[in-house]
């Protein structure tokens, strides 16, 4: 996974700081995206389903990987744990928070120690007319604070619509709308759910919570990198 490797990490915290979003050059090559793809059909792999609708999440489906994760996966979230860590660990400081283990199992380490064992990555299918509400992916008392979401398919070919969709809530201003339409493979990283941002008083915290809007026609696959585990 040499694409790892070229990642321009100043840029990209760069772009965390100033919009909490930031999009990176492709993670994973078109064969590797429908070989991660192709994995939704195989639920032996999966802990859990869940159908947005019947809980009023939206429409569409998702399931979390179980133990052990593909390797694929597990290699995507072991990699790119430590540049993130580096930022959390600016965050955290600004807002005066603890920090993060610099390597991914000492994170997962003092997640089992918190109670927070199950797997989270996660793969999302939205057929046309899927969308996902706005909302945050907080499984338990120990998050870590940032994310990354990686597109499987061909906007515009593959699927029409299906936008990533952000908003984040200013302190005493409006809140703010964000869009991204990342590329096949490209990886989209975001905070999970507040980061800090410059205020009179020093650092301020500001939330932000994610969504996708409607899929018009196709079929839209993103792979979901949390690194926490859940409760």
């Amino acid at each position: 996974m040499s694409a790892l490797q070229g990642l321009d990490w100043e840029t990209l915290a760069a772009e965390l700081d100033t919009e909490g979003v930031a999009l990176t050059a492709p993670l994973l090559t078109p064969d590797q995206c429908a070989e991660v793809r192709e994995l939704f059909d195989e639920p032996a792999l999966f802990r859990s389903t869940v159908t947005m609708a019947r809980h009023r999440f939206g429409e569409g489906s998702y399931r979390y990987f179980a133990h052990p994760l593909p390797d694929l996966v597990r290699t995507l979230r072991q990699r790119l744990y430590p540049p993130l860590a580096g930022i959390a660990n600016t965050w955290a400081e600004r807002l005066g928070q603890p920090g993060f283990p610099p390597d991914h199992e000492g994170l997962l380490a003092a997640c089992a120690a918190a109670g927070q064992h199950r797997p989270t990555p996660l793969l999302l299918r939205y057929e046309a007319g899927g969308y996902n509400c706005l909302h945050q992916d907080v499984y338990g008392e120990l998050t870590f604070p940032l994310q990354v979401a990686v597109m499987l398919d061909r906007p515009d070919e593959d699927f029409t619509g299906g936008e990533s969709v952000f908003v984040e809530q200013r302190p005493r201003a409006q809140s703010r709308p964000l869009v991204k339409r990342p590329a096949q493979g490209q990886g989209m990283i975001f905070a999970v759910n507040h980061r800090p941002v410059r205020s009179v008083r020093g650092w301020s915290r500001v939330t932000l919570r994610h969504g996708v809007s409607a899929v018009h026609s196709g079929r839209r696959h993103v792979l979901g990198l949390i690194f926490h585990d859940a409760t």
